[in-house]
């Protein structure tokens, strides 16, 4: 194992991911962003800003019949989510590509990214606004939690044109920037279900994940959502049968 990573385990053990000790980490809300994916084997998943793999990896272990390409800005990272891939045998299944995803598109075909070639595309962005929290001192770790203003916007136009023509994208963010959200979705992809994610039962959504299909014009859908803590700490049978057992969200409908 390389110096300075853990080894950590996933659904139940089914996958185990090398992280840095310091910097990003993968962590609940990978796994709840890859249970929500809508995947079918034989479609082509792009996972942007996939650090070291942790969401498609998850999406691999409960769809095995597909292809992700995780795109990643930092080296390092990227280096680990190869090993990641290899760790958890799916490295036919999982490339790596490194790149920002604003970037212009000529800069991102070369390094391997393919225009509207995707049937899924997903998404754990970074969360907060510059100036909104204090930096990070990891640089990996402010990348992945600090998002300039305006990158938003920039994230969701990448998908948007990695996306296939009726492509479906998944993404999870702040509750509390799901109005943003929703403004850089607008025209780009309709149909949006909104399935909130609950800490306890009573209390306002933490997380929210947001699923749209691109060029649809069907009304927004605001879902029940999970509990993902009972009162005494422990998690939600639904929220253990996600994080431990891989099962999906299944945002057309009311429930896990």
């Amino acid at each position: 194992m390389e110096p300075g990573t853990t080894a950590d385990a996933f659904l139940g053990g089914r996958i185990e991911i090398l992280q840095y000790k310091t910097g990003h980490r993968g962590g609940s809300d990978a796994v709840f962003l890859a249970a929500a994916v809508p995947a079918r084997a034989g479609e082509r998943v792009l996972d942007a800003g996939t650090g070291a793999g942790t969401a498609g990896l998850c999406l691999l272990a409960r769809v095995p019949g597909i292809d992700v390409a995780g795109v990643e800005i930092d080296k390092s990272q990227c280096a680990l989510a190869r090993q990641n891939a290899e760790r958890n045998r799916v490295s036919d299944r999982f490339r790596v590509i490194e790149a920002d995803v604003t970037a212009p598109g000529k800069v991102l075909g070369t390094a391997g990214l393919v225009r509207e070639g995707y049937d899924q595309v997903i998404a754990n962005p970074p969360f907060y606004g510059a100036g909104s929290v204090r930096a990070a001192a990891d640089a990996s770790r402010a990348s992945a939690h600090v998002m300039p203003d305006g990158e938003l916007e920039r994230w969701v136009r990448f998908l948007t044109t990695m996306a296939g023509p009726h492509a479906t994208l998944t993404l999870i963010h702040r509750a509390e920037s799901l109005c943003p959200l929703l403004e850089v979705l607008k025209d780009r992809f309709g149909g949006l279900a909104i399935y909130p994610l609950f800490p306890r039962r009573g209390v306002p959504a933490a997380r929210v994940i947001v699923q749209g299909r691109k060029n649809s014009r069907a009304s927004a859908r605001l879902l029940p959502g999970l509990v993902l803590h009972e009162d005494g700490g422990a998690y939600t049978a639904e929220a253990e049968a996600v994080l431990r057992s891989g099962a999906a969200l299944n945002l057309d409908a009311t429930g896990v």
